[in-house]
């Protein structure tokens, strides 16, 4: 008998409704040249926008949520307020172009599937992770070169 929760992952006896893996019962059926071509197309432009709003979540999103915080500690003159406000911006705009993600991923494996081709899975965790590493390197050869950590002999103030 299988009494232990962490066998049927809690409270449920089996697995719970509409998470069973994704079968397609066959392959795609092949559509004219033409209409591959412009499904290829569309799928190339699906794939950009995923990278277009991955990109923003490593970058924009976030300074986006300061500014607004800020604006909030300037207006209301409370930091915590301010605090506040930058946390539920990011909270709000980072799971919302989750979202986004999500949807375009869904979107560009249908469309691939129309194009002829044999799409079984999205490309949403490779292109964040090729995001957020293209974008931490970014930032590791900002802050170590260009801006610098500084220096406790040279302050960078010219001698002053």
């Amino acid at each position: 008998m299988r009494s232990d929760p962490s066998d049927n992952g809690g409270l449920f006896v089996g697995r719970r409704p509409g998470t069973a893996p994704v079968r397609f019962r066959k392959l795609p059926e092949r559509a004219s040249e033409l209409r591959q071509r412009v499904d290829g197309s569309f799928a190339g432009l699906l794939l950009a926008g995923i990278v277009l709003v991955s990109l923003l979540c490593w970058g924009p999103i976030p300074l986006a949520c300061l500014w607004l915080g800020s604006e909030a500690d300037y207006l209301s003159g409370s930091v915590g307020l301010g605090i506040l406000v930058s946390f539920i911006a990011l909270f709000v705009l980072l799971f919302g172009a989750l979202s986004v993600l999500r949807r375009l991923d869904n979107m560009w494996i249908l469309v691939r599937r129309a194009a002829g081709h044999d799409q079984r899975s999205g490309a949403l965790g490779r292109i964040f992770a090729v995001t957020a590493a293209v974008c931490g390197i970014i930032f590791a050869v900002w802050f170590i070169v260009i801006h610098g950590p500084g220096s406790s002999t040279f302050s960078g103030n010219g001698g002053v």
